[in-house]
């Protein structure tokens, strides 16, 4: 889970890699493109986009009606089908669904199409709960069970390291017990996998990882479960909330799908409701008080976003208001406006970005009320979050995503690990207080400082913090004579640096445990790392994000010697 959460390599569209079409073709809508059936769903796999020759024309034109048999999803979330052999991209269809639809755009070997009728609906399929779950887009899986949406994640990761990864994953039966949405892995018998039921909701393959053998790794990659939420909404602890104008005044909300245009919204269905609660009151206070949001093709009014930061175990709110300047009119009645609207609050800043960009926020912060912080827990670690600082949005999975890190590094207390990418220290934090050391290193300054007074708050005096490259520090490191047991690395999209993975090749720690937003460069990454001696055990998805297309991973490397 990154730090830096843009646009890497195989994050976004034409970087594809689709099914029948090779790793880098620029006819690929996105690296690792999950066109395949997920596990369960009616129709089996497809042989690949490449079915019609791109010579030829397309079978299918624009504007069109035509039906379409969907076999998958893609990394976006669109169903993916066929109409007389052509594949088309179908917003809002599931696999295993035929469907009606108008042809919207013809490309040379797949084209897009908007979904006119279900004329045969999948068993995955569900109401939205949502109102504005169509127009909106900051979900797009609503509309399917979330059972069907852990194995569509975990799909997504068995391809990404089969297709872009070439890597043999360990054999796989889909079956249901008594809990619905379960899925066992059939290679467990193998490896001593005991399969136990968990607060997440799906069944955790627990791995007693201390005593297994993985031997040479032939038996393939252990793709456990996603482990999913107990309950899969309300679990975001911060809200950036776009304002505009409209006739009746302030809004704020969401931008329309493909447009610029705000929606006003008064509830996020996977926001926590103090968030709703507090966007809403400053929404208010703002009408009452006459402000105006800016506007980005003139360049003029003030506000530009909202941003609140909840901690779930503290109950501390921050609020920050973006403003295109620095001077803020009656911002005395605007404090004391917020104060006495939101329970909990306990900072209120302002940050100011006066350019002509989308980029949330400018370069100074700076406090109006309370402190500059407010403070929130992962397991028993406490961090300080200030207005700028990245921090987890869903801090019950955060938990669960650490804990799998943690349950791989097998940690006894006389190991050294270093954690690159290592942001605030969070995972940093968590692995101190089961090793003899732990150096964490980070590029950007601002999040090293944050990570070393959260050692502090904490009381953690074995864990060594350095600003720089990971590539960089890290041989700076062994000169002097730290050699790392166990390294953590947790990459931004775009994934480790090749240099960064040659370091980890020379330096051979017993393990590495790699945490991943992007399964597409985890495959690319792990394949590296395994032609340079190292076995891939095993990988476990974690939801991060329920109902939206996107999941995390923690892989376990193991050297073999």
């Amino acid at each position: 889970m990154s730090k830096r959460r843009g646009k890497g390599a195989g994050a976004g569209k034409g970087a594809g890699v689709r099914e029948g079409v090779s790793a880098g073709s620029k006819a690929g809508k996105g690296a690792g493109a999950h066109i395949g059936a997920s596990s369960g769903s009616n129709v089996g796999n497809s042989t690949g986009v490449g079915a019609i020759d791109s010579r030829s024309v397309a079978p299918v034109e624009k504007n069109q009606e035509v039906t379409v048999e969907i076999f998958g999803l893609s990394h976006d979330g669109e169903g993916v089908g066929r109409a007389e052999g052509f594949t088309l991209f179908v917003q809002g269809a599931l696999p295993g669904e035929t469907v009606r639809a108008k042809v919207m755009k013809v490309k040379k070997q797949y084209g897009y199409a908007k979904l006119l009728e279900i004329q045969v609906p999948s068993a995955e399929r569900t109401e939205a709960p949502c109102p504005i779950y169509k127009q909106c887009g900051g979900c797009q899986l609503q509309h399917m069970t979330y059972e069907a949406q852990l194995v569509h994640k975990r799909q997504q990761v068995v391809d990404s390291l089969e297709r872009i990864g070439k890597l043999q994953v360990a054999g796989f039966v889909t079956k249901k017990d008594e809990r619905a949405g379960d899925v066992v892995d059939a290679a467990a018998v193998d490896v001593n996998v005991q399969t136990e039921s968990n607060e997440q909701g799906s069944g955790e393959a627990n791995v007693r990882t201390e005593n297994n053998d993985y031997g040479s790794g032939e038996a393939g990659i252990i793709v456990h479960p996603t482990l999913g939420m107990q309950d899969p909404w309300r679990y975001r602890n911060k809200a950036q909330v776009p304002f505009g104008m409209e006739e009746g005044g302030l809004v704020g909300g969401f931008y329309a799908q493909g447009s610029h245009r705000i929606v006003d919204m008064e509830a996020c269905l996977i926001q926590h409701e103090q968030n709703d609660d507090v966007v809403r009151q400053v929404k208010e206070i703002g009408r009452s008080l006459g402000v105006r949001a800016y506007d980005e093709t003139s360049g003029s009014g003030l506000l530009r976003h909202v941003v609140v930061k909840y901690g779930f175990a503290t109950g501390e709110v921050m609020v920050v208001l973006v403003t295109n300047g620095d001077r803020i009119p009656r911002v005395d009645e605007w404090i004391e406006g917020i104060r006495a609207a939101v329970p909990g609050v306990q900072s209120i800043c302002q940050n100011v970005n006066t350019a002509r960009t989308n980029v949330i926020f400018g370069g100074v912060t700076r406090v109006l009320w309370g402190r500059d912080v407010i403070h929130d827990t992962i397991g028993d670690v406490k961090f300080a979050i200030s207005a700028r600082s990245f921090y987890q949005v869903n801090p019950v999975q955060t938990e669960v995503l650490y804990g799998k890190a943690l349950q791989y590094a097998a940690l006894s207390g006389r190991e050294t690990v270093i954690d690159a990418y290592c942001g605030i220290g969070t995972i940093t934090l968590f692995l101190a207080q089961h090793a003899k050391h732990v150096y964490g290193v980070e590029i950007v300054p601002e999040a090293i400082d944050d990570a070393r007074g959260n050692s502090l708050l904490n009381g953690i005096t074995n864990a060594t913090f350095a600003v720089g490259k990971a590539e960089e520090v890290i041989p700076a490191w062994k000169q002097q004579g730290i050699a790392a047991d166990v390294v953590v690395v947790d990459p931004p999209r775009k994934g480790c640096d090749a240099v960064l993975l040659d370091t980890l090749l020379a330096m051979r720690p017993e393990r590495i445990v790699y945490v991943s937003c992007n399964p597409a460069t985890l495959a690319r990454d792990l394949r590296v790392l395994a032609d340079g001696g190292y076995i891939v055990a095993e990988v476990t998805p974690v939801d991060m994000f329920p109902h939206t297309v996107h999941v995390e991973c923690v892989a376990l490397l193991v050297r073999q010697d």
